[in-house]
């Protein structure tokens, strides 16, 4: 066992180590430093006045001694004048220390300000450098965890709670050396205890600091599993996912819990036991001093005096006292440290490709010659599995190179070694014949612009996000100045105020007005000028989060135009235009065409027809190159990419196509959004017309203050709380006992304390003297036991009912969320990361209203109110006039509190706004590295918390006025308790014993009221939160708080306006028929956030159960409004839309379990395949395993899992991306198939697949379909040429309607879109 506790108690002096070093963490400032000292400095200086004031008391009772025994009408003026001038001094003394309070709260608090910045700091612009295989592992929800709940962990271990505990060492330090130079014996008796306090502290700070790290591991997994599904709440709404993603969940949660309740009493056991320590320190100081003083009065020697004992035992009492309030700070500390060792794990962590960095070769000039000689490659997170097996390829300078073949060939991995978001695991990647890897990873990527297979947007405005891409450009340096400021912003805030461009730059100079032109050369260039120039907003427009507020084919073109925008030596486009329909995808071609004039270009592409004029053709199968050559050699060739040839060329002429006996082809690439709406298919709002009118108008009124808003009233707080606490009023019951106990016993002790002073003066029997030594010592060791006890069972109890109850609030807080409709989700700015703070920051704040914080808070106030009742009862006269400074505690509490919580409301959503940047800086770093903007970003992050920071010094400078106040007023107290006390005793109102019990119960009181004042900052965070989440909770079906959490049926978990689903609806849409019919009746639709732009116009289609109907048009024509208004995720302005002959608007939802959806965008869930799939099942419904095999053959992605060492159990990772663009395409349809839909929606379900993947999903697709409707949206013809009906939509409105084959002969704009698609133009 001992060789056990070695190396915990070498780890616990480690990890307390880790703590002291945090304060200079960071690179702090010169004036960082001063403040660490001054605050230093002056707490230890604050815990000197109080016990040399001792002395003085100490004097002041041998004066009472000699008072009370001793005291005529002819001396009583001659003491009260002696005592007058010592209370004077403590007055003096008391001043000087309320001037030292105040500049350590002050310091310390604004270090623990300053330090979190720092850390905030530290710790993105650590994750910018790190390289791509980082965020393999790393989901955008654990960096959110560890930004907000971490660093605010971090924040209140290293705020004023540091002062108060260096103040208190330093009383106890000083304590003991005037004890020692007052009576060496009874010191020396008294300090043997010091090591017990000492072992105390680093044991229990070592489980303490075990079980929280577990819990902090636990909640980030789950606030990663809350992150993706607040990401992608269409998905999780179209598939009715809520109830399965809430048990993975609680999954990783659970585990969280019960490492807190272990956490709590851990931290029990450790109070209790310095509580112990230090009453037993009391009685072992009145036993012995008891001794000395009867010695000293029965030798008569006049060594020592009963002032002198009284100083030793009244010091060393109270310097006992304050060291053991410091218990519930300790906890902070732990947690602090525990918090700082993870961030600083991520901060340390050393990165191979640090985009950053200055290090590496700069070339003086780039050509653009790309190879690749035998570079093998593995993904570091699934190092069994090759990707790339001893490829050599030559990319020439100003030469088009494309790149096609099978999904998951690598394609897209050659791009990634390219711009080095890898390195090769064998083999070498060449620029112009220089190794990549001794290459400057900025400068290499500033000759490349890369637009992704799946185009990523900032949350900023379209003019902003276009041009970012001259950030890294070598020839715009001279730009940098305005690319980095506020200017753009302006800009852009200007066009949405209705300025052009031009006229919006010209009061920022040249230079704006320079990229001004540049970015609207690019967007001409990128055919987005046309549909930019149409928004109500224009280029100010936002695109929203993650560009959620515009089209799949919108984004990709803005992201060409930032490509586009620096005129880049290397232009990388991986599959750049899928999203695109094909007169738009021509247009740009024709531009790109002139524009790769002289530079290299390289891409990867599907869709053949882009790439047929290419210089060099690489065809790419499992990791090898197969075949290469020129458009024309390799169909001469007759090999791999004659194939995909054939699979994809249309034949307009052949009218036979035009029908089939029922195979659906699934679809492809699509811009399925609307640009007047901007609005996107994957996150599209939802507003149920039919939803009750108070419960609108309830979700209303609490929108009005942002994410959720925060103002409640007191009563329906504490109401709301009480209805949580309920379940626990067995618990509730011996915790408060516990801690009415902990309350009462420092009354207790003021009784003892009082009469043992009382009976250690000198004017009493020497054996009297021992007797009450040893009786009231035997009391206050009884009183080491209680509190023990009451400390342990109450802590403990408070602690496991706070884990349970914020456990609790996790949960629905998150079913709440999932509840809402896309449109409360993308309204009021709300965004995944914001919505992720309710569940980590606000429900760790939380905790400060529950567990031990309670615990001591309750204590306090018991005492406060026990002593004023007791001291009223023994000496009313002199509690009356002491009393008189408890309206002065209670006014300065309110004071700091309400402060605290003003600053905290001023400037909530800056700092969401700082996560927000995080988070989406994490799910867009491929983006963020390409086009190396990491130092941007992180101005942009800077000046989100500009207001905040701008204000934490006067705010601090204001606040902790109150909390010096309330910690100061003790001494005053002192002085007046004994100014007054004497001239009541002198008067012979009272007894010496009396005024002891009253002036130690105060003044304990007044003590324990300061300590509540340093919990403030936690309890006003905690009553914001409690309110906002409370709020949150109201939005929700869980009405019953005090309801034990129960897993609803997936079927209940949808919107509040969907709570109405029954099974007699579900048994009517699972029946035996062939599909169901959709009907759009005159139909018209515009966005609830653009209700001025109507998306549909009239619009009227009618799909026959059992048919194959596809939706074909230009992007933004309303192809995905359509989808998402057949979902219901919207309900429609006017005019009615059927599903299977009812009208969706009314009612419940269940229909929605028998459609099934698959998106542009392929989203997949961090966890196993199998838990991906299972996503895709019916409510209530478990998927057997010849389930998921059926469903993944028919979606041709069975082979590719079975190869995978992992099989079904494989993770996909963050966001699904340790997957290919393919992988992830074919099992999103898996997904859908699972389901046995009635009704299939396809949006552009094909776009990432090649070819002969297609080919064979088509045929899967043909066996899966033949008993349900399928609606397809396609811009790739070829896919959807044997559909039932044809749907030709363009600008809202359905234009025309038929087979392939009558709409190649009807319609002109189709039959030019079939003959652009043509790979051969035969």
């Amino acid at each position: 066992m001992a060789a056990e506790d070695a190396p915990a108690q070498k780890r616990s002096w480690r990890e307390k180590a880790v703590f002291f070093r945090l304060f200079v963490y960071g690179e702090p400032s010169r004036s960082d430093i001063a403040l660490l000292i001054l605050g230093l400095v002056s707490a230890i200086a604050s815990g000197i006045p109080f016990p040399i004031m001792s002395i003085v008391f100490g004097q002041l009772v041998d004066e009472m001694n000699s008072t009370t025994c001793n005291a005529n009408d002819t001396n009583g003026d001659s003491y009260q004048d002696s005592i007058n001038k010592k209370v004077l001094l403590i007055v003096y003394i008391g001043i000087a220390y309320l001037f030292l309070i105040y500049i350590y709260v002050f310091s310390w608090n604004l270090t623990g300000e300053r330090l979190a910045q720092r850390l905030r700091e530290k710790y993105f612009k650590a994750l910018l450098r790190q390289d791509v295989a980082f965020f393999d592992n790393l989901p955008a929800g654990e960096a959110s965890s560890r930004i907000t709940g971490d660093i605010t962990t971090v924040q209140q271990g290293t705020s004023e709670k540091v002062g108060i505990v260096i103040n208190s060492l330093a009383f106890f330090v000083t304590a003991y050396i005037v004890a020692f130079i007052k009576d060496p014996k009874l010191a020396g008796m008294l300090v043997s205890l010091t090591p017990a306090y000492l072992i105390m502290s680093l044991l229990g700070g070592y489980f303490v600091q075990k079980y929280f790290g577990r819990a902090l591991e636990s909640m980030t997994k789950a606030s990663s599993v809350a992150l993706e599904a607040f990401s992608n709440t269409m998905v999780v709404h179209a598939f009715s996912a809520n109830a399965r993603l809430e048990e993975k969940f609680i999954e990783f949660l659970n585990p969280s819990r019960i490492a807190g309740i272990r956490k709590s009493i851990a931290a029990a056991t450790q109070a209790g036991l310095l509580y112990f320590i230090a009453f037993s320190a009391n009685a072992l100081a009145f036993w012995q001093g008891s001794r000395q003083i009867a010695d000293s009065v029965e030798s008569d020697a006049g060594g020592i005096t009963v002032g002198a004992t009284y100083t030793v035992i009244f010091i060393l009492v109270d310097a006992s006292l304050i060291l053991s309030t410091v218990a519930p700070f300790i906890q902070s500390f732990d947690a602090a440290s525990v918090a700082f060792s993870k961030l600083k794990a991520d901060i340390e962590h050393s990165s191979t490709i640090d985009g950053t960095s200055k290090d590496g070769e700069v070339l003086a000039e780039v050509k653009g010659h790309i190879e690749l000689r035998d570079v093998s490659f593995r993904f570091p997170s699934r190092p069994d599995k090759p990707v790339l097996q001893n490829l050599s390829l030559s990319c020439p300078a100003g030469q088009q190179t494309a790149i096609v073949g099978l999904s998951g060939s690598g394609k897209s991995t050659v791009a990634g070694l390219a711009t080095r978001f890898y390195d090769a695991t064998e083999g070498t990647v060449l620029l112009d014949g220089h190794d990549v890897k001794d290459l400057n990873v900025r400068a290499l990527r500033s000759n490349i612009s890369l637009v992704q297979q799946e185009p990523c947007l900032l949350d900023r405005s379209i003019f902003e996000n276009i041009a970012m891409g001259l950030i890294n450009s070598p020839a715009h340096t001279h730009l940098q100045p305005i690319l980095t400021g506020t200017a753009l912003v302006e800009i852009a805030a200007a066009a949405r105020e209705g300025q052009s461009l031009a006229s919006a730059s010209l009061e920022h100079g040249d230079q704006a007005q320079e990229v001004v032109r540049l970015v609207e050369d690019a967007s001409k260039l990128a055919d987005a000028n046309k549909f930019i120039e149409k928004l109500q907003e224009g280029y100010g427009t936002s695109v929203g989060s993650s560009g959620n507020l515009i089209s799949g084919g919108q984004k990709q073109r803005i992201s060409l135009a930032r490509a586009l925008v620096k005129d880049p030596r290397i232009l990388i486009l991986d599959e750049a235009t899928a999203s695109l329909d094909s007169a738009t995808e021509m247009r740009i071609q024709r531009a790109l065409e002139t524009v790769a004039v002289g530079r290299t270009v390289i891409t990867i592409a599907h869709r053949l027809s882009t790439i047929r004029n290419a210089d060099n053709i690489i065809v790419m199968r499992q990791g090898k190159l197969v075949e290469q050559g020129t458009h024309t050699e390799l169909q001469a060739a007759n090999g791999a990419y004659a194939e995909l040839i054939r699979l994809q060329n249309l034949n307009v002429d052949n009218a036979h196509e035009g029908t089939s006996t029922r195979s659906v082809s699934p679809v492809n690439q699509i811009t399925e959004k609307v640009e007047p709406c901007l609005s996107v298919a994957d996150e599209i709002p939802d507003k149920d017309e039919t939803i009750d009118t108070s419960i609108a108008q309830d979700s209303k009124s609490k929108e009005t203050g942002g994410v959720v808003d925060s103002h409640r009233s007191f009563s329906s707080t504490v109401s709301s709380l009480g209805s949580m606490f309920r379940p626990y009023a067995l618990v509730l019951f011996p915790a408060v006992t516990g801690a009415i106990v902990i309350g009462g016993t420092y009354c207790a002790s003021a009784v003892i304390f009082g009469n043992v002073v009382s009976k250690l003066s000198g004017c009493e029997e020497p054996q009297n003297i021992r007797d009450a030594g040893e009786f009231y010592g035997l009391m206050f060791f009884v009183l080491a036991i209680i509190e023990f006890f009451a400390n342990l069972v109450s802590w403990s109890l408070f602690g496991w009912m706070a884990e349970n109850v914020i456990y609790k609030v996790r949960v629905l807080s998150l079913r709440s969320i999932l509840e809402q409709d896309l449109q409360w989700h993308e309204s009021n700015d709300r965004n995944p990361s914001l919505l992720l703070s309710l569940i980590t920051k606000d429900s760790n704040a939380l905790a400060g209203l529950t567990g031990s914080v309670v615990c001591t808070m309750l204590s306090i106030l018991i005492n406060l109110f026990a002593a004023i009742i007791m001291s009223h009862i023994i000496a009313w006269r002199i509690a009356l006039v002491c009393l008189a400074v408890v309206p002065l505690l209670l006014a300065a509490g309110w004071m700091r509190v309400t402060s605290l919580a003003q600053f905290e409301e001023r400037h909530l959503e800056a700092f969401a706004r700082s996560v927000g940047i995080t988070v989406e800086a994490v799910n867009s770093i491929k983006t963020v590295m390409s086009l190396s903007v990491e130092e941007e970003i992180m101005g942009t992050y800077r000046r989100s918390l500009a207001a905040p920071m701008k204000e934490i010094t006067r705010q601090s400078a204001w606040a902790n006025i109150w909390l010096a106040i309330g910690y100061g007023l003790s001494n005053f107290l002192y002085g007046l308790a004994y100014w007054w006390g004497a001239k009541n005793i002198i008067a012979g109102y009272y007894s010496q014993t009396q005024f002891f019990i009253v002036q130690l119960a105060l003044l304990v009181s007044s003590q324990l009221w300061g300590q509540m004042f340093a919990l403030a900052p936690d309890v006003s965070r905690a009553f914001q939160a409690t309110r906002r989440l409370l709020n949150l909770l109201d939005l929700g079906t869980t009405k019953k708080l005090s309801a034990p959490i129960r897993t609803l049926p997936s079927k209940l978990l949808q919107s509040t306006s969907d709570v109405e689903s029954t099974a007699v609806t579900r048994e009517k849409l699972e029946d035996t028929r062939n599909g169901i019919s959709v009907s759009f009746k005159q139909v018209r639709f515009a966005y609830p956030a653009r209700p001025d732009a109507l998306v549909l116009h009239g619009l009227d289609l009618n799909v026959k159960p059992g048919q194959f109907a596809a939706l074909v048009g230009p992007s933004g024509a309303g192809k995905s409004t359509i989808i998402s208004l057949v979902e219901r995720l919207y309900s429609p302005a006017s005019g009615t839309i059927h599903v299977d002959g009812r009208d969706v608007a009314y009612g419940d939802i269940s229909f929605r379990d028998s459609i099934a959806y698959v998106p542009q965008q392929s989203i997949l869930f961090e966890g196993t395949i199998r838990f991906n799939l299972a996503l895709g099942a019916r409510p209530g419904h478990e998927v057997t395993q010849e389930e998921l095999d059926e469903a993944c053959q028919l979606a041709n992605i069975y082979d590719v899992i079975t190869q995978l060492p992992d099989g079904y159990d494989t993770h996909c990772g963050p966001n699904g991306d340790r997957l290919s663009g393919g992988q992830k395409q074919r099992l999103a349809i898996a997904r859908a198939l699972i389901r046995k839909p009635k009704l299939l929606l396809l949006d552009e379900s094909t776009s990432a697949l090649d070819a002969e993947s297609e080919r064979l999903l088509q045929d899967g697709l043909e066996k899966a379909t033949k008993n349900m409707t399928v609606i397809a949206i396609a811009h790739r013809l070829y896919t959807i040429r044997k559909a039932d009906v044809i749907f030709l939509i363009e600008d809202g409105r359905c234009v025309e309607q038929g087979t392939h084959a009558q709409l190649v002969e009807r319609s002109e704009t189709y039959r030019v879109n079939a003959l652009n698609q043509t790979v051969d133009g035969e």
